[in-house]
């Protein structure tokens, strides 16, 4: 996705607040605890799988269609938050990469993973 059509999306759904009137509900507060909400709705859907069966959860119609919903409401609600408080999410992504690239260098050995480097992955 082109950084215009993440505007276009972020425009989109200002104007769908706005015929609504929703504008004085979309606060930071309320726009961050939404999308923890639908995050959680999203693990939801995983929290009784075992890894395998989370692997291949986009082979079940039904669990890909519910994946996709949740996905959908998730980077609604953080492109939503981010306009009001004024974030370029893509800017905010590219420089946060940017971080761990230098934070987190290659391993040098096949055999060094993220258990190697810490034990997390970068946030």
């Amino acid at each position: 996705m082109t950084e215009l059509d993440m505007r276009a999306l972020q425009r989109r759904l200002a104007e769908f607040a706005a015929a609504r009137n929703w504008q004085p509900y979309h606060t930071p507060k309320n726009l961050a605890v939404a999308l923890t909400v639908e995050a959680a709705e999203l693990v939801e859907i995983f929290q009784w799988l075992t890894p395998e069966e989370s692997a291949r959860v986009m082979d079940d119609p039904h669990r890909a269609h519910r994946v996709a919903d949740e996905v959908a409401d998730v980077l609604a609600y953080l492109l939503q938050f981010c306009e009001v408080v004024g974030v370029d999410v893509l800017r905010a992504l590219s420089d946060k990469i940017d971080r761990n690239e230098l934070r987190f260098p290659p391993a040098e050995r096949a055999s060094d993973g993220p258990s190697a480097r810490g034990g997390h992955s970068p946030e």
